[in-house]
């Protein structure tokens, strides 16, 4: 339905231009946001593959292991079926400090483990666990810290004060996790009475 809505917009806004004899401008604005949304890629590989490299050297180093035992209380509360020595639970880790620290990009890889791990503990693999449907809660609407990879595309775009959407980022995603972890937690006990 989004893909019908843009054709139509983009189709529209092709015949206005061309009924008023302004075609070039169609065409000026098509190259230059094409040229744009490629130097916006090119900017944030090096923000992407710093972060990266950074959480897999944590996870080599066993920083990982050592963070999800610290977490594992809070963890086995938000994930009650969940072995304590599960493999998942670094998977989650890692994909949650990557969307705290605004990666999302990064994070995905980390979450697709995490989903991966989390299946085959599901003991109907049918259905998403109970686990699962948590752990996408937390995954979409994840606090955010330091929205790093906004940061960088305002910077890309020359904004003069790129970081001051940090407090309002901050606020925005508490508020949605509390939500979020509200309506998983109605939700759960809801479907086991």
């Amino acid at each position: 339905m989004v893909n019908a809505i843009w054709l139509f917009m983009l189709v529209i806004g092709i015949v206005v231009a061309a009924i008023n004899g302004r075609i070039d401008v169609v065409t000026e604005s098509a190259m230059k946001a094409a040229e744009l949304g490629v130097e916006t890629a090119f900017g944030l590989i090096g923000v992407m593959s710093l972060w990266l490299g950074l959480m897999r050297l944590a996870e080599e180093a066993g920083f990982i292991r050592g963070l999800a035992r610290f977490f594992s209380p809070l963890i086995r509360r938000l994930f009650p079926t969940l072995r304590p020595d599960s493999p998942a639970l670094g998977a989650i880790i890692m994909n949650l400090s990557a969307n705290i620290l605004g990666l999302g990009n990064a994070a995905t890889p980390f979450g697709l483990k995490a989903m991966q791990e989390l299946q085959k503990e599901n003991p109907n693999p049918d259905e998403a666990s109970t686990a699962m449907i948590t752990f996408l809660a937390l995954n979409t609407s994840c606090i955010t810290l330091i929205p790093a990879t906004i940061i960088a595309v305002r910077l890309k775009a020359g904004s003069v004060n790129p970081t001051e959407i940090i407090g309002t980022t901050i606020f925005a995603t508490s508020i949605a996790m509390t939500v979020a972890v509200t309506a998983d937690y109605i939700m759960r006990r809801r479907a086991r009475s």
